[in-house]
């Protein structure tokens, strides 16, 4: 039986969340052109108003089902088109120096195999996702939910002293409800997939803290409130980060005693992998020359002391002199305004060679 996870049908391939692969079973990533194209920012904080929502459910590729709950919160097509700008940036700040960066050339291609990077993208887009429904609740885009409900915490004072709390709880319940996700399949691929999208979710939970603030007279603490936030979304990209680095290349085995299958780390280490660490079964391509998985590193700007050796493949790079202005000998006028000079650079620039 094919995984029905995280749904059965593409979710949000207008927008690139999703892609539909060789199992059948709809992933949702950072796996398309269109983002940068139909992402146009900064997003309202605001749900839409009228009928504005239900165009932009209509324009989405979802499932009925999808499209009901869509339909139903005006707030929801919004939010997910910001989690996938907020994966996009991220997966490309965290892999500006490696060889492969995140592109979104051969971004298909790369989907269908189950490489350590495409271990990241589907975690890094669920952490995107989980991220952006906690944050669309606490700051009112999302009808249906609203402040953590952490107790001890009215939701009517929470948003009086400004403190609403990011309800990762409602957005983690409404994440598996709207992709989908059911039964495990038994397929191998089906079941990393799935391992790795809820690494994802797991390093935003990691990044919830608890946040107080104090109330009384000269600021004493005679009443505090507190509340849940998440962490900086740059803070979970750089786990994942980590997490990729360390990922664990993994195969299928049967546990003896209840006869299913689990995933199993190589046996020189004994162990098996943790409900946190990334996993993946192929090893990964060079990326250095162009294939179908990225366009190859001829061109990339390196650093001379630290990437360029690695960026570049071996292959050497080139070097340029290039002219840069910039603000200097600022000063500050009453009242109140800066005035500065233009001074110009010059700066080497070293970029990898192609052959």
């Amino acid at each position: 039986m094919r995984s029905r996870l995280p749904g059965t049908a593409c979710l949000l391939r207008t927008i690139g969340l999703c892609i539909l692969l060789s199992n059948t079973a709809a992933y949702f990533g950072l796996t398309g052109r269109e983002p940068l194209v139909l992402l146009p920012g900064p997003f309202s904080n605001e749900a839409p108003t009228g009928k504005a929502h239900l165009k932009q459910c209509e324009q989405m590729s979802l499932t009925r089902r999808q499209k009901r709950m869509c339909r139903r919160e005006p707030g929801l097509a919004e939010t997910l088109r910001e989690s996938v700008r907020l994966g996009q940036l991220e997966c490309r700040y965290q892999f500006r120096n490696e060889r492969w960066n995140c592109t979104l050339d051969g971004r298909g291609s790369l989907l269908k195999r189950a490489f350590k990077e495409t271990a990241f993208l589907l975690a890094v887009s669920s952490a995107a996702l989980t991220h952006a429904l906690a944050k669309a609740c606490s700051s009112g885009r999302m009808e249906r939910c609203t402040c953590d409900d952490s107790p001890g915490i009215q939701h009517r004072e929470a948003w009086q002293w400004g403190v609403c709390g990011d309800n990762l709880k409602y957005s983690t319940k409404f994440l598996k409800k709207f992709l989908g996700q059911k039964r495990v399949s038994k397929d191998l691929r089906a079941q990393v997939d799935a391992h790795n999208i809820n690494v994802g979710i797991r390093a935003v939970k990691s990044g919830l803290k608890t946040t107080c603030k104090c109330h009384g007279v000269s600021g004493s603490c005679a009443v505090r409130t507190c509340w849940k936030q998440l962490s900086p979304f740059h803070d979970t990209g750089r786990l994942l980060k980590y997490r990729y680095d360390n990922s664990i290349r993994v195969l299928s085995v049967t546990n003896a005693a209840t006869g299913e299958t689990e995933l199993a780390g190589p046996r020189r280490h004994g162990q098996n992998p943790r409900n946190t660490d990334l996993v993946y079964l192929e090893d990964s391509p060079s990326f250095c020359r162009p294939s179908r998985y990225s366009p190859g590193t001829g061109g990339r700007s390196c650093t001379k002391d630290t990437s360029c050796q690695s960026l570049c493949c071996g292959r050497g790079y080139n070097t340029a002199m290039h002219l840069t202005s910039l603000s200097c000998h600022c000063q500050v006028r009453w009242c109140c305004h800066v005035e500065c000079q233009t001074c110009v650079r010059e700066e080497e620039v070293y970029t990898c060679k192609n052959a």
